[in-house]
């Protein structure tokens, strides 16, 4: 038997060390550490400690385990995204909306939100959304940024005809205060954001956005 090891695993043990730290200090098997140690009982306080500092291990792992399967499913979902631009770079659709959206779209935080004032350049990226990035309906949301000189009862409204969302998911509106150097202009309609709740198109629009960078770089 291994005696002066089984003496440092009972001082380790009374102090309120678990068995895995433990077992970083001692070279036996779990099975002879429960023989060693099983007549050794635990204050309620050092239990306590025991139950905490589980709870923050299992915590983490489960943490780092979650980390690592979005890294996997965000790398698969790019590297997706990149093989169907061969065939989608075919399309003046998709090049426009996805050329835009690298110039005005979010790019980080996994966001999906496009904004502009021009109502063609929103009727687009509606159009890009719904046909190529196949955007169910109830997915869309509008938040509108408005100078308190341009608000107006019916400016909600004029934006739901342009997007075709429903007013039901518009979010609140941002009016912003008068400033001097703000356009003054009172047929302006603000700033139309487009947003989406969907981290896994936002994944495969950075594919689609490597994926011709690729091609451009092949030609």
């Amino acid at each position: 038997m291994k005696l002066k090891e089984k003496i440092k695993a009972i001082e380790l043990r009374k102090k309120g060390k678990s068995y895995s730290e433990i077992l970083k200090q001692i070279s036996v098997s779990k099975a002879t550490l429960s023989i060693w140690l099983r007549d050794i009982k635990l204050t309620s306080e050092q239990k306590r400690k025991l139950y905490f500092k589980l709870r923050q291990q299992n915590a983490y792992k489960g943490a780092k385990a979650n980390q690592q399967k979005r890294i996997e499913r965000t790398n698969l979902i790019i590297k997706e995204a990149k093989k169907e631009t061969k065939l989608l770079m075919k399309n003046s659709l998709f090049l426009s909306g996805l050329m835009l959206y690298w110039a005005e779209g979010t790019k980080r935080r996994e966001e999906l939100n496009f904004s502009n004032s021009d109502p063609q350049m929103i009727k687009l990226m509606m159009e890009w959304f719904r046909k190529i990035c196949i955007v169910p309906e109830e997915k869309f949301r509008i938040k509108l940024y408005i100078h308190n000189l341009h608000s107006r009862k019916n400016i909600e409204k004029y934006w739901s005809d342009v997007t075709g969302v429903p007013l039901s998911q518009f979010q609140k509106t941002y009016i912003k205060p008068n400033s001097l150097g703000h356009r003054r202009n009172i047929l302006y309609d603000g700033t139309c954001a487009i947003r989406i709740g969907n981290k896994d198109l936002f994944r495969k629009i950075k594919g689609w956005k490597l994926g011709v960078i690729r091609r451009f770089d092949i030609l």
